[in-house]
């Protein structure tokens, strides 16, 4: 496994997170593996499975996020020759009203997410991604 195999498969993961921030689904379809064998589980949803319900479910959620800020801790990468896989913690910022102002943000949530992807030609695309919410306890379990 090469530095800049985990440097590029590094930069698509921040991609993911920075353009579901931006609230960008063009960013987040260029993404995404052009393939049906993509699958998506949202914190607290079901298996999506498919490149079309995979972005439907973005577009949803990014019409219906006024903020979020995420802030990736416990990242680990791991490249076994074209696919790659990315564990992290989610800790997310978001606002609870209408306006991302001082006064509506939310209490700060986690979420642990996989994030596997696959290299096709020069670049590292996403095949799967999995958020679980983590209750309760500190995201390393102490």
């Amino acid at each position: 496994m090469t530095s800049t195999a985990i440097q590029a498969v590094e930069a698509a993961n921040a991609e993911l997170y920075a353009a579901f921030e931006a609230g960008d689904i063009d960013r987040m379809s260029a993404l995404w593996a052009d393939s049906d064998d993509v699958s998506c589980i949202h914190p607290g949803g079901p298996i999506l499975r498919g490149r079309g319900a995979v972005l439907r479910s973005w577009s949803i959620i990014m019409a219906n996020t006024t903020y979020i800020q995420f802030f990736l801790t416990d990242v680990e990468i791991g490249v076994i020759g074209d696919v790659a896989i990315v564990t992290c913690a989610e800790n997310i910022l978001t606002a609870a009203g209408e306006d991302a102002d001082s006064d509506s943000f939310a209490h700060p949530g986690r979420v642990v997410a996989t994030n596997v992807f696959r290299r096709t030609g020069n670049r590292w695309r996403l095949l799967v991604h999995h958020g679980s919410p983590v209750f309760g306890q500190d995201v390393a379990g102490e």
